[in-house]
């Protein structure tokens, strides 16, 4: 029997998988149960949005929330507050920076007590595959983690340490046995090593100090140890183009490889940052204007299963900013609010559709991460939607960011599209109410 409709919200704007179409989606037990002509169905509550776009809630598959252990940094309740302002309704927690790092059954256990009853949307969690936890990986994977992150150098803690190629080689043959994806932050430690490293408030030699060729030469190991082990690899926040011919090739190989990159990376550029701004430092870094033009063809053709995040906040001091000394700031970009204006800002721009920044930003990385009733307006999928105003226009403010540390490279850049309302379940997320998030498993069958 179909529940009774809770609520109907009517758009001539619903972005839907064949489009935008005027339509009214119906919701009842907090899933969409029909997609009706526009003006066509009934139910107790029917609100029009007129002109306001409804789009799927966005799902963020890379999110740093730092709890336990960091909550100066990020917290569950920031965050995702952060989140739902932004439109994002699904994100997935990464396994650092938090302590303990999320690489054993414990320390999941750990991070899901510390989320339970405080999220605002709902939540996921990567575990980690680090030295020495090699056994760790199986139990983890049956509790429920989505898959497993590693980096191929230093990551910034001590407490989620690299893998040499040799480790690499082991936790892949891992993960291919029990067919879960490793999540790799890839840049080789052999290439940073021998660039110039120079202190100071000049972004060029930050740049120099993290060159292209430290992702590419370590995508290409990665992919060579993916094609000896058959394990599924994701390739995260992708920075240089110069990785997209390798990634390329791999695929037309058979090696199953995916990957992302973020907003930062497509609405920002080298040219733009000042010297001494150290809000703008991340790892990999912001490249070049013309970088960005090739990451953004590679995304129109493809390239890309995902738009995400990688938010990655630190306290205000971490950031260095009196100093301006790139060599001394953290490296992370906290954008979790502000994504979907900076990409629609700039994919109009440059003629995308809101249905290709649905496709990036909640179609892709739902079905990246395996989250079957995300990232989509259609029947018997979870009712988590965003009434989306395409046309509205502001300028970044810090004071009204809901993270925990409001540092943005984007302060004072005027974007486009503002969030009005987001759904969770077909009911309205009050970021200042009870937290009604759900945390989610891995989906086995």
């Amino acid at each position: 029997m179909t529940p009774t409709p809770s609520r109907v919200l009517r758009s001539r704007r619903v972005v839907t998988p064949a489009g935008e179409v005027a339509a009214d989606v119906v919701i009842a037990g907090g899933r969409i149960t029909d997609v009706a002509p526009y003006g066509s169905a009934t139910g107790p509550q029917v609100e029009d949005l007129g002109e306001l776009a409804l789009l799927p809630g966005l799902v963020d598959t890379h999110v740093h929330v730092n709890e336990p252990g960091r909550t100066a940094w990020e917290g569950f309740s920031s965050a995702t507050r952060a989140a739902a302002a932004g439109g994002v309704t699904t994100l997935i927690d990464m396994p650092l920076n938090s302590i303990p790092p999320t690489t054993t059954v414990s320390a999941l256990y750990a991070k899901q007590d510390a989320a339970r009853g405080r999220v605002h949307v709902d939540v996921g969690f990567w575990g980690g595959s680090v030295p020495g936890n090699l056994n760790d990986l199986e139990p983890l994977y049956r509790a429920g983690v989505f898959g497993f992150k590693s980096f191929l150098s230093p990551s910034g803690v001590d407490e989620f340490p690299h893998l040499t190629r040799d480790q690499l080689d082991e936790s892949l043959a891992e993960l291919a046995r029990i067919d879960a994806p490793a999540i790799i932050h890839a840049e080789a430690p052999e290439i940073l090593d021998a660039a110039p490293q120079r202190a100071g408030r000049d972004y060029a030699d930050f740049l120099a100090s993290r060159p292209d060729a430290a992702e590419a030469v370590a995508v290409a190991g990665l992919l060579d140890a993916a094609r000896t082990t058959g394990a599924r690899v994701h390739v995260l926040h992708v920075s240089s183009a110069e990785v997209m011919p390798l990634l390329a090739k791999a695929r037309a190989d058979g090696v199953r490889v995916t990957a992302e990159t973020c907003p930062h990376y497509l609405t920002l550029a080298a040219e733009q940052v000042p010297d001494g701004d150290t809000a703008f430092k991340c790892c990999p870094p912001i490249r070049s204007e013309v970088n960005r033009d090739l990451l953004w063809q590679g995304l129109a053709d493809g390239e890309f299963v995902a738009v995400v995040s990688d938010h990655s906040p630190c306290t205000a001091d971490l950031k260095r900013l009196e100093e301006g000394d790139f060599a001394l700031a953290w490296g992370g970009i906290a954008s979790l609010q502000l994504g979907l204006p900076a990409i629609w800002t700039e994919a109009r721009r440059r003629g995308h559709t809101l249905a290709d920044v649905v496709g990036w930003m909640a179609t892709g990385p739902a079905r990246f991460a395996g989250l079957r009733r995300k990232g989509v307006i259609a029947p018997g999928r979870d009712a988590d939607l965003v009434a989306f105003d395409p046309d509205a226009a502001f300028t970044v403010d810090p004071g009204v960011l809901h993270h925990r540390n409001p540092v943005t490279p984007y302060t004072g850049r005027e974007l486009s599209g503002v969030v009005r309302t987001t759904w969770l379940r077909g009911e309205p997320v009050d970021i200042d109410g009870t937290p009604r998030g759900e945390l989610l498993e891995r989906e086995t069958s």
